[in-house]
């Protein structure tokens, strides 16, 4: 008999995610999912890769229940549109959530997103006696003036969630100060992960000018993207994103007004496992976002070498690392997008900073480090992988 003190049992944490199966599953992608959930899901298979038993809630798309992917067993909840409306909040929506998280059974159960969902589950841990982790998914939850939050009712759910979450995860110090002066809270950075492939296309082998990829959505701005196409008649613009639930007007026009630009390419929704020859054809990223947290779509279009013109720069970086260009207004959107979209000696330079910066900062052990640090503070980690679990 050894006399080594025995390494505790690795904890199970599961992922609650409604939206998360798209990015999870190829054959579901066609449903469309944004930014938090390919978060979740690259954190999700990460942990799982390290031995950590791993499971993850999500809607009900048709999928069984129990279903595994890449060694991720999931849980469904109800339909997105099943229910009465009004009453459909408790019962299949919050009953069945419920009655998920019971089946998963886990030690820490992660979300994020500002919302009812956090509250919901902030109840479920306390009386359990299980642990949460939120995780921040843009500026607007950090400000209550500002929250993308329709109902008193959710508004109320998460207040009381983000309160209660043994751990609170932002996405970069602006978050994390804005979190402390609004809500009292105090939370770790923990940057976004990625997962996209360090290969790059040349500039003569890329055929699309222009990319905008983002959920059809107000704040996104995507009708600014359209401006640009008709003031640039002789490059190409590529356009990807599906409605989000409320959105489905804007949506609609949106596609409606693309149709009628000739240089203008809208692909509706596109599925995660595929989006990425996308930012491998194209020359620059456009981001007409006035205000989110750090987009997922800089990390995709950086790791390929893709410059990125935008308004918004979030922690100064696209600027500090010269990345692509920083815009106040169309016309400078328009002068940057022309100088990079067809002249390969401005373009290479800014390529390669953008290859660099992505090889030196996102090598993924540097990535999930501060994950692992976070969920160590609630539950000791073992060096060695293991499944076992622990009851609290």
């Amino acid at each position: 008999m050894s006399d080594l003190p025995e390494r505790p049992p690795a904890p199970t944490i599961c992922f609650v995610g409604l939206r998360n199966l798209p990015v999870l599953a190829r054959e579901y992608g066609r449903h469309g999912a944004g930014g938090a959930e390919l978060q979740q899901t690259l954190l999700a298979r990460a942990l799982q890769q390290r031995g950590l038993a791993v499971s993850m809630i999500v809607a009900d798309y048709g999928q069984s229940d129990g279903a595994t992917w890449d060694g991720i067993k999931t849980y469904k909840t109800a339909r997105p549109e099943e229910g009465i409306p009004l009453l459909r909040f408790i019962h299949p929506r919050w009953t069945r959530l419920w009655a998920a998280l019971k089946r998963a059974d886990a030690d820490i159960y992660y979300t994020s997103c500002a919302g009812a969902l956090l509250g919901q589950v902030a109840l479920f841990t306390r009386m359990r006696g299980r642990k949460l982790v939120f995780r921040i998914a843009s500026d607007t939850d950090c400000d209550p003036d500002a929250l993308l939050v329709r109902h008193w009712r959710d508004k109320r759910l998460y207040r009381y969630g983000l309160q209660r979450a043994d751990v609170v995860l932002a996405q970069t110090p602006h978050q994390q100060q804005e979190l402390l002066k609004n809500y009292g809270r105090e939370s770790r950075v923990a940057a976004s992960l990625t997962d996209c492939a360090r290969s790059a296309r040349a500039f003569l082998d890329r055929d699309i000018d222009a990319l905008w990829v983002g959920n059809i959505r107000a704040l996104k701005r995507p009708q600014l993207l359209l401006q640009l196409a008709r003031s640039l008649p002789d490059r190409s613009f590529h356009m990807i994103g599906g409605p989000l639930p409320g959105a489905q007007e804007l949506f609609d026009a949106v596609r409606a007004e693309a149709l009628t630009v000739p240089n203008v390419h809208f692909h509706g929704p596109v599925a995660h496992h595929d989006v990425g020859n996308y930012f491998e054809r194209a020359r620059v990223l456009i981001h007409t976002s006035e205000i989110e947290g750090f987009p997922n779509t800089y990390l995709q279009a950086w790791a390929r070498g893709t410059p990125v013109v935008a308004f918004l720069d979030p922690q100064q970086l696209l600027s500090r690392e010269a990345l692509g260009s920083v815009v106040t207004d169309l016309p400078q959107m328009t002068s940057a997008l022309a100088a990079l979209s067809r002249d390969p000696q401005a373009w290479e330079p800014v390529s390669r900073r953008c290859q660099h910066y992505m090889s030196r900062q996102f090598n993924e052990q540097q990535m999930v480090e501060p994950y692992l640090a976070a969920l160590s503070s609630l539950y000791a980690m073992p060096r060695a992988s293991s499944t076992a679990r622990q009851e609290f």
